[in-house]
């Protein structure tokens, strides 16, 4: 019998939900924030959104790691007997390829190097490194820590063990080469989760919120925050939908995707930023 996971946490839709008209005002009262002047961050003074497109996604994936590539969504789930890394057609939502864990493995966090793929294990401490194409298995890793969310810089790979800390590891061994904690203007920034590299910045999901941190790899500053708040209507919650978790980027069409646990959408969206 599977014991009750402290990660998996059915957030009532009532905290979060907040008018879709007042998403939309601050969405539009605003300017595009991706891509800010280089003398300040983006979302320095905190970004709503506007929705661009929403494709279907599965509600029955837990997911824990997301990647665009090739035209493609690669996708991490998890839960104790549901864990996989799949391939999805992003413009349906159809499971192209995907591979099971064990039944014993929570998966998490996934990121892209080349033409490997690379799945975090939450408690398990392993890494898995497969084929990004065929998904065979062709590594497995040690992780000392728990795994939570995973990116790729194009030199190292960074790692969230959902603290503060973010580690950077080796993209051949997963041998740690530095750390860092991460900090906005009031301390410490917890309970950091998956990962996606953007533009020279990480950004983060914040567990058990509708927040993504924006983070300078090089100090642990936050440099703003985009707030997804009412992302996913009242009407498509059901009591197993969970909270915010996946972050995809589209580098050549400078597209941004992001999803949640057992979502049923996956939404294309633009920072804008507050004014």
């Amino acid at each position: 019998m599977q014991s009750i996971d402290p990660k998996v946490n059915f957030l009532t839709s009532a905290t979060r939900i907040v008018s879709s008209a007042a998403v939309v005002l601050l969405a539009l009262a605003g300017c595009s924030c991706l891509h800010p002047a280089a003398d300040r961050g983006p979302c320095a003074s905190g970004c709503g959104y506007e929705v661009v497109n929403i494709f279907p996604h599965d509600p029955a994936a837990f997911t824990q790691g997301l990647q665009y590539a090739d035209g493609r969504l690669y996708e991490s789930t998890g839960l104790e007997g549901s864990s996989s890394i799949r391939r999805v057609v992003l413009e349906t939502g159809t499971v192209e390829q995907a591979r099971p864990l064990d039944a014993k493995i929570f998966g998490e966090g996934l990121t892209l190097v080349g033409d490997k793929a690379i799945q975090l294990t939450w408690r398990n401490q392993e890494v898995y490194v497969y084929d990004k194409n065929t998904f065979d298995l062709l590594a497995t890793w040690h992780n000392p820590v728990e795994g939570w969310g995973l990116t790729y810089d194009g030199t190292r790979l960074i790692a969230s063990d959902g603290s503060s800390t973010l580690y950077f590891r080796s993209p051949t061994d997963f041998s740690e080469t530095g750390r860092m904690e991460v900090r906005d203007n009031n301390g410490l920034v917890h309970r950091l989760n998956e990962l996606e590299f953007i533009d020279g910045l990480i950004y983060a999901n914040i567990w058990q919120t509708d927040r993504i941190a924006i983070i300078d790899p090089a100090t642990g500053k936050v440099r703003g925050y985009l707030n997804l708040t009412g992302l996913l209507p009242a009407a498509d919650r059901t009591p197993e939908t969970d909270v915010l978790n996946g972050i995809a980027y589209d580098a050549a069409a400078k597209r941004l995707f992001v999803t949640g646990k057992k979502w049923p959408k996956l939404f294309e969206i633009r920072p804008v930023e507050a004014q």
